[in-house]
């Protein structure tokens, strides 16, 4: 057996041991990106020497969903016919940051999921280590693991994605996946942000408690989500 990384939510202990718990397979994303994106929090994000606990998400609709890229990208929309559930769905925001999303299609709506946090657990130094080279000085916040990936941009920055991930295919290989949680999570949902368009829509996710999402919407609160 492989050994594999698991969050044990109940204790708050992160633990690597040999275990045989298979990844989330291709069906899981065959799913509106509503229900993916609530489901997905507590699980395990691998991506090739990293890992970490998806503690906030946010989805968006491929149709009717104005913030979503394809309400106005034909490159989107061609993303989402081409690609099998699953595919990491990798765009360079304001020219600044490379954001990582995974396709969902196949259900009642098509779309993609944003991760906007995770809670690292496994190749903390390595995340640190790209962290702080993106700077130009050591900022000692970085010291702390909260920081390393409390945000999208700074997600993918840790993890190193790039350009290069767009359409990597996280249900065909060992790179990269996703591990379902050791114990039942608590989810609250909010407003997304850093949008303009449909900004309504209660489509962000995020793990009651925890210290490691990007920030919370002081105008529109978060509501418990329900079982």
């Amino acid at each position: 057996m492989e050994a594999q990384i698991f969050c044990d939510l109940r204790s708050g202990c992160f633990l690597a041991e040999r275990r045989s718990v298979s990844p989330l397979d291709r069906s899981f994303f065959q799913r509106d990106p509503v229900t993916c994106a609530r489901e997905l929090i507590g699980c395990t994000l691998r991506w090739r020497n990293c890992a970490g606990v998806i503690v906030e998400t946010e989805a968006y609709g491929a149709l009717n969903d104005e913030a979503c890229h394809t309400w106005s990208r034909p490159s989107a929309r061609e993303f989402v016919a081409r690609h099998p559930a699953g595919a990491a769905y990798v765009y360079f925001n304001y020219g600044m940051h490379w954001m990582l999303n995974v396709l969902v299609k196949g259900g009642s709506e098509d779309g993609f999921v944003l991760f906007r946090a995770i809670e690292p657990v496994e190749g903390i130094a390595a995340m640190t280590r790209r962290r702080v080279q993106s700077h130009k000085s050591q900022n000692t916040k970085y010291k702390s693991n909260s920081w390393l990936c409390s945000g999208p941009g700074k997600l993918a920055q840790a993890l190193g994605v790039t350009g290069r991930d767009h359409g990597r295919d996280f249900c065909a290989g060992v790179a990269a996946g996703f591990f379902p949680p050791s114990a039942p999570v608590e989810i609250e949902s909010g407003a997304r942000i850093g949008i303009s368009r449909a900004q309504d829509l209660a489509w962000r996710f995020m793990l009651r408690g925890s210290g490691h999402i990007s920030g919370r919407p002081s105008s529109k609160p978060w509501r418990p989500e329900k079982e």
